[in-house]
């Protein structure tokens, strides 16, 4: 029996023939592990998978509450499963269906765009990404690009995030009011809804932290070098990658086992030596905070009263799990780590983009043509918000811009790294530190842009390093994530750490949102 199945896009609806397979209630409430599980015992295909997802994001992604986290979706998707279905491989995710963001490359004939109108009729990857490439090979069914905040959120200081040109404006799950953060939006809200097994977002300062907590799950931000950039649209050499977004710390770290390797094109990739290659779920367990040493960065934490209360809670709860919690650490010069880092990325934009658009072709070669471009679609392409950021990455041309920017990056380096998050690890005899994420997300205020709001990011972004961020619990029906970050290469450890602190919580953390307005 076959029944016509409307799918999303991008810009339009089309219609799917597909077999009619048995329903399977509840495959949204599944974290990525259970699926592949339900998968590998044959309780599950992928075909009534992938047919659960596109169902659910037809009914709740561009009708019913609107979330529109996803851009467009494969139009093969179902045949996609159901091939899978027919040829096992060994693949550790096999079968499984992901979303990756809309600024990462796919050589299937789906857009690579950062959610900007200008790349729509840019020519398409003939590559994958470096990233796609390893989850291909993984076994993981690709079968759309999540939404994002254009750009990646470099385009103006006045942007909203979760707003493109291309997709519109994504919405926090938890209250359609507000703001789902960014710039990895839609990423976030497509796995805290439930429309796909997990997704892949980018980071360059804050990107996948701050929509995964904003939206109650869990994202990781490697360590730089770790995870390869190739075939992704760039903001900065020096601080963007590639993260796994998912519901739980266990699926996160099996994706980081695939997300993870040396990619000779990648001038930032690291080869790491045989001897320190460890995977990403060697230290889990339930002892695995048994002992270790957390430091509280108290001038990370805001002065939140009502997300101070929640974070005491969870120091309670990662003392009974064994922690020993050395309270108000800091972190010497963060602020000026975090300014001197913010004063060179625009500089190192302008470069790296006109890099990629160059090597990428099309009618658009260099930043200064998308603004061009930009200002000749203004109706559609800038109704809420200019390009104030582009205009002055556009100016940072000079041999004494370029200058400046080499130098000040290096200082941010040194504050943010070896004289910040090492010094402060080595000094307490610290494994890890820890502090609330983010406090409440904002509402949506496209005609002014983003409200402020504290985000605990730019230390482990500004230095390269790791950053954890796991659900922590909900402030006036909003959710706070708790922050692990430590050193370089750290991940296994601070995955661990999470892991065992997600298991101290209670069974309302796998809930999905309730879709309040």
């Amino acid at each position: 029996m076959k029944r016509r199945h409307f799918i999303l896009s991008s810009s339009v609806a089309t219609f799917v023939g597909c077999d009619l397979l048995p329903a399977v209630t509840d495959l949204h409430k599944f974290s990525m592990s259970e699926a592949l599980h339900q998968l590998q015992k044959g309780k599950l295909s992928s075909a009534q998978l992938m047919q659960h997802y596109l169902q659910r994001l037809e009914a709740l992604d561009r009708a019913g509450p609107e979330l529109r986290s996803v851009i467009e979706l494969h139009p093969e998707a179902l045949q996609m499963a159901a091939r899978a279905d027919v040829k096992k491989t060994n693949g550790s995710l096999h079968g499984l269906p992901i979303l990756i963001k809309d600024n990462i490359e796919t050589a299937d004939g789906l857009l690579t765009t950062a959610g900007s109108l200008a790349l729509v009729e840019a020519p398409r990857p003939q590559q994958d990404a470096e990233i796609t490439r390893r989850l291909r090979v993984a076994g993981a069914l690709i079968f759309g690009k999540t939404n994002l905040s254009e750009w990646a959120n470099i385009r103006s200081r006045d942007s909203s995030s979760g707003w493109s040109a291309r997709g519109g404006l994504t919405r926090n799950p938890h209250r359609l009011s507000h703001s789902a953060s960014g710039s990895s939006s839609g990423s976030a809200v497509a796995v805290a809804a439930g429309f796909c097994a997990a997704a892949i977002g980018t980071e360059t300062n804050g990107s996948i932290i701050s929509p995964a907590s904003a939206c109650g799950i869990v994202g990781l931000k490697p360590t730089l070098g770790k995870v390869s950039r190739r075939g992704i649209i760039p903001i900065s050499h020096w601080q963007d990658t590639a993260g796994p977004m998912t519901r739980t710390v266990k699926d996160a770290a099996l994706l980081m086992n695939v997300l993870s390797g040396h990619d000779a094109r990648d001038p930032q990739s690291v080869v790491v030596p045989i001897s320190e290659q460890v995977g990403h779920m060697a230290f889990m367990g339930g002892e695995a905070l048994r002992g270790v040493r957390l430091g509280v960065v108290r001038d990370l934490c805001g002065d939140h009263s009502a997300v101070q209360a929640l974070f005491d809670q969870a120091l309670n709860q990662l003392r009974e799990a064994g922690a020993v919690i050395v309270d108000s650490v800091t972190l010497p010069n963060h602020r000026k780590a975090s300014g001197l880092a913010w004063g060179c990325l625009l500089t190192e934009f302008r470069s790296d983009i006109n890099a990629y658009l160059s090597k990428r072709g099309g009618a658009l070669h260099s930043l200064a043509e998308v603004i061009a471009f930009n200002e000749e679609n203004r109706e559609i392409e800038m109704p809420f918000f200019g390009q104030d950021l582009f205009e002055e990455a556009e100016s940072r041309c000079t041999a004494e811009a370029l200058a400046e920017a080499v130098e000040s990056r290096a200082l941010a380096r040194r504050f943010a790294g070896p004289e910040g998050i090492d010094q402060t690890l080595r000094e307490h005899r610290l494994d890890a530190l820890i502090c609330p994420t983010n406090d409440p997300i904002q509402r949506i205020t496209l005609d002014r842009g983003d409200d402020p709001v504290r985000v605990a990011s730019s230390p482990a972004a500004v230095a390269g390093y790791p950053h954890l961020t796991v659900p922590m619990g909900q402030v006036e029906g909003l959710p706070i994530g708790l922050s692990f970050f430590g050193a370089a290469w750290s991940e296994p450890q601070l995955l661990a750490y999470g892991d065992a602190f997600e298991r101290t919580m209670p069974s309302w953390k796998m809930q999905l949102p309730l879709m309040r307005p």
